[in-house]
């Protein structure tokens, strides 16, 4: 076994772009408190840069879709297992799953039956929908660190230990937003109106989302052709982004940006976005939104009998109200995208108002996230010393 240099060795497992961003953000906080820390496993560029050592890359994980899902299967569980393997050949000190459930806790599972102490970052939504997954998270999990504040109550009826540690998005983005620096930055004047599109990070979801958005976006231009666009593309995925711009809306001026997403929601005056943690960033950003998904047909109707809310928004179940529209499967057609998008530029009250309730959220969800995830998990690995 390698001999520990000073600081914890971690594994991490973190899939897709917002997962790569949400452990950049924990990592950053454990960097801090363990500077010799060695961190590995799976992970993306922006944990790269913090000095995670990925022996995978984390967009192997990002698919989504039980119909999607199936056709990489073999792939996926053939990582997972080579994954288990090599940590339970020279243990981590502590395994940290980020997001990916269906990835993560079967993993946590394999490697707590042999001892390796495990937390879960970002609970899986067991209160929105596939509530029986907290039996996997009781299996498989020594602790869980819960980014919003009803939910350690709840695995604390399943005997699960759970941590409000806030949510790192809720730091990371200022509560004052500097909407005029980021029009300048993207070239945007203050009287122009920009319209941000954010069809996903996933080469699924795009596939099932990007052409109705882009469609929407024609339907827009054609209506009102002063309109700007931006559309922030996930590194690696211009390639599939491109292709679909072109056959669905090639009329419309759409500037693609390199990431990005942060200055494009800054500066815009309403997104037209694919459900996921970008609603949450565009609520954190107090801009107006639609919400937009599709899927495989299958996919959406096994999903949909295990919903346990009426929404499928994080900002619409966070307020438990529909404070956003949401235009999900047949629903999300090119004209209601268009028309539910425009609506918010000619009701400027409703969009006052909107940032006012986006504005007490994020003064909720705001905890100094990666100070709390650090002193939980100091914590644990105090007691595994022990």
């Amino acid at each position: 076994m390698t001999e520990h240099l000073p600081g914890p060795r971690i594994a991490m497992v973190a899939g897709e772009a917002s997962g790569d961003l949400l452990a950049s953000l924990l990592l950053g906080g454990l960097r801090s408190r363990w500077p010799q820390l060695q961190a590995f496993g799976i992970g993306g560029p922006k944990m790269a840069e913090l000095g995670f050592q990925a022996w995978w890359p984390h967009d192997k994980l990002a698919v989504r879709g039980y119909v999607e899902v199936l056709s990489h299967y073999r792939e996926i569980s053939g990582i997972r297992n080579q994954l288990a393997q090599r940590l339970l050949r020279e243990p981590p000190d502590l395994f940290i799953g980020v997001d990916a459930p269906d990835f993560n806790l079967d993993l946590e599972a394999r490697l707590k039956a042999k001892g390796v102490r495990t937390v879960h970052f970002i609970s899986p939504s067991v209160w929105a929908w596939r509530a029986e997954r907290i039996k996997k998270v009781h299996l498989g999990v020594d602790r869980m660190l819960c980014v919003f504040p009803f939910e350690p109550a709840l695995y604390a009826k399943h005997g699960v230990a759970a941590t409000y540690v806030g949510h790192p998005l809720a730091d990371a983005i200022p509560l004052a937003v500097p909407r005029a620096q980021a029009r300048a930055a993207l070239g945007i004047a203050q009287h122009e109106q920009l319209i941000a599109l954010l069809p996903g990070s996933r080469k699924s979801e795009i596939q099932y989302i990007a052409p109705r958005i882009f469609a929407a976006a024609q339907t827009m231009h054609r209506e009102r052709p002063a309109l700007r666009f931006v559309l922030p593309v996930v590194p690696g995925l211009r390639h599939a982004i491109e292709p679909l711009r072109r056959q669905h809306a090639n009329e419309v001026p759409i500037e693609l940006l390199d990431a990005r997403s942060h200055e494009a929601l800054a500066a815009c005056d309403v997104a037209l976005v694919a459900s996921g943690t970008a609603t949450l960033e565009t609520a954190l950003f107090k801009r107006p939104m639609v919400i937009c998904y599709s899927m495989h047909a299958l996919s959406w109707q096994m999903m949909k009998r295990m919903k346990l809310q009426p929404w499928v928004g994080l900002p619409n179940i966070l307020l438990q109200e529909t404070v956003v529209p949401e235009l999900i499967q047949g629903h999300a057609t090119p004209e209601k995208l268009a028309q539910a998008t425009l609506a918010w530029l000619d009701d400027p009250a409703r969009a006052d108002a909107l940032e006012q309730r986006f504005h007490a959220l994020h003064l909720q969800l705001r905890r100094n996230t990666a100070k709390a995830a650090t002193d939980a998990i100091e914590a644990l690995l105090a007691q595994a010393a022990a």
